[in-house]
């Protein structure tokens, strides 16, 4: 264990289509000061209704070196204010993740710096604590366009899979449905504005694993539901209904599977704090469902700021601190992942997508 100081660490993200960094200072006391953080989105993908991966990594070529310098510009920091580099090493596209990982060791290399290789996944795990404290242990919802899953959160590099998607992520449902509906992308938040002028119980949309035990997810089913009733759609207010009563669908069953986990988390532990993250915790539908979800068994609701739901580099500096402070660093050998699952020895043990499937998660 290192010693108890402070960190400030320069974060660098790159798992997608956003290219982002960010300086973050870790308190010796385990405070958490957000000196910047700066994202640039890419544009050129919404022809083709999502991320087209090589564009996204020739996107991150073009602009990283400038987005680090103006993190640095904007704290107010050179980077011999710097204790260590944070980048994330994935899981993601892994063209993208390369470039980030590499101008995180070259970068390293330069100065002198310890690098931390982190799972973006772990970055959004502890995203909540840019806002807020949050103390261990704590049950956490990450929910985004590639990642559905509930996890208990004992520390740093210390989570246990409690259940996860067995099929699509529930961001993938909205990005989808959104597509169907000519919303064009990114289609989660098109899909909540078009969605607040609808009536939500206008149409019928299955409810899956209503039979089933554990914790786990689908979305497959309602994807495909929403897909066909899009076809029927004639007018506005139809395209409206059809979005309020698919994100109503989303937001019932994460509700639903997170409550079930709560009862269960809530017999062995004796703190409950629920935690949501990644970028579908920043639809309000969502927020409010699992916000009752908690009132009902006695959790305290909490999720990161708006600006740090979606994918940034602040929660990547944050985790790079967080495992400076443990004496935790990375070789130069680390390698770009495009599969990383925080829970490995779950994940070996009980793969939720097994040998022999198809697509993007197989």
């Amino acid at each position: 264990m290192a010693t108890p100081r402070d960190y400030t660490v320069l974060g660098l993200e790159t798992s997608c289509d956003e290219t982002a960094a960010a300086v973050v200072r870790r308190r010796a006391d385990g405070r958490v000061e957000v000196l910047s953080s700066v994202v640039a989105s890419q544009q050129d993908h919404a022809p083709f209704g999502g991320v087209v991966p090589e564009i996204a990594a020739r996107g991150h070529v073009r602009v990283i070196d400038g987005i680090a310098r103006d993190a640095l510009t904007e704290a107010g920091l050179g980077l011999d204010a710097i204790d260590g580099i944070a980048a994330t090493a994935g899981p993601g596209l892994v063209g993208g993740v390369m470039v980030g990982l590499s101008f995180g060791k070259g970068l390293a290399v330069a100065r002198g710096l310890p690098l931390v290789a982190v799972n973006h996944l772990e970055g959004h795990a502890l995203s909540a604590r840019l806002g807020a404290e949050a103390a261990y242990p704590f049950l956490l919802l990450l929910v985004s366009g590639g990642h559905c899953q509930l996890l208990e959160v004992r520390g740093v590099g210390d989570m246990t899979r409690l259940g996860s998607t067995i099929d699509d992520a529930a961001g993938e449902a909205f990005d989808k449905t959104a597509k169907v509906l000519g919303l064009g992308y990114p289609g989660g938040p098109a899909l909540e504005r078009l969605a607040a002028s609808g009536d939500a119980a206008r149409y019928p949309l299955p409810r899956a694993l209503l039979g089933r035990g554990g914790f786990d997810f689908s979305f497959s089913g309602l994807k495909t539901a929403a897909a066909r009733a899009a076809a029927t759609c004639e007018t506005e207010q139809d395209r409206a209904d059809l979005a309020a009563s698919v994100q109503a669908a989303i937001a019932r069953q994460l509700s639903e599977r997170s409550e079930k986990a709560m009862a269960d988390y809530a017999g062995r532990h004796a703190n409950r704090l629920f935690v949501v993250a990644g970028g579908v915790a920043a639809n309000g539908a969502v927020r409010a469902a699992l916000k009752a979800a908690c009132e009902r068994q006695g959790f305290d609701f909490l999720a990161p700021p708006l600006a740090y739901c979606t994918d940034n580099a602040a929660m990547i500096a944050l985790a790079g601190a967080e495992r400076l402070a443990m004496g935790l660093t990375s070789g130069l050998d680390a390698r770009a992942r495009p599969r990383w699952p925080l829970d490995e020895a779950a994940a070996l043990a009980d793969p939720t997508h097994k040998p022999g499937r198809k697509g993007a998660k197989a």
